[in-house]
């Protein structure tokens, strides 16, 4: 999901054909991993495995009885070659969901360091929401900006430079674009 295209970037920023497609798609990659993360989405975390033959089982450190149920495909990323990718639940239990892998060995419960993700059918694009777009070409620009014009900064509230365009600023910028879609989950702190 590109939140910001190469196209858009380049329009915004000016550069014409400057720059190649490769440097500036890694800026847009760049942005929507700052900003993905914070949108609200079916995504929940698992931090403990263990598996008997030819079945893994996912640990949750809350109750997933009335989250997840048998039949329903889920992806699984982030906790090992067996279990990523898309995966048919097979069992749920309060902490726990169970699926088919190919394991051939018995290996008792064990952290999953960081954590995995287990992420159910999704029902919002965000690629169609404008002010989710808009915030993403504008944290693609302060990042293309503070990659090409060093020291360059930015201004604080009382209009003093600051040489730090990357800080806890750069959310903030676009917080108020973006409230109606941060996940509840994300605004620790």
């Amino acid at each position: 999901m590109a939140l910001t295209t190469v196209s858009e970037l380049r329009t915004t920023l000016g550069v014409g054909t400057l720059y190649p497609d490769a440097t500036l798609q890694e800026v847009c990659d760049a942005s929507d991993a700052v900003l993905l993360p914070m949108l609200w989405k079916p995504v929940w975390f698992s931090v403990a495995h263990s598996n008997v033959v030819g079945t893994g089982t996912l640990y949750f450190d809350i109750p997933v009885r009335d989250i997840f149920y048998v039949g329903q495909t889920v992806t699984i990323a982030n906790s090992g070659t067996r279990y990523n990718g898309s995966k048919t639940i097979t069992a749920v239990d309060t902490y726990s969901i169970s699926v088919t892998t190919t394991h051939t060995v018995v290996q008792p419960k064990h952290p999953i360091e960081p954590f995995g993700t287990v992420t159910g059918e999704t029902y919002t694009d965000w690629t169609t929401d404008t002010a989710v777009q808009n915030a993403a070409l504008m944290i693609a620009v302060e990042i293309w900006q503070a990659r090409t014009a060093t020291l360059s900064g930015s201004n604080a509230i009382d209009f003093q430079p600051s040489p730090y365009r990357m800080s806890a600023q750069l959310l903030a910028k676009v917080r108020g674009l973006i409230a109606h879609a941060l996940d509840p989950r994300s605004m620790v702190g």
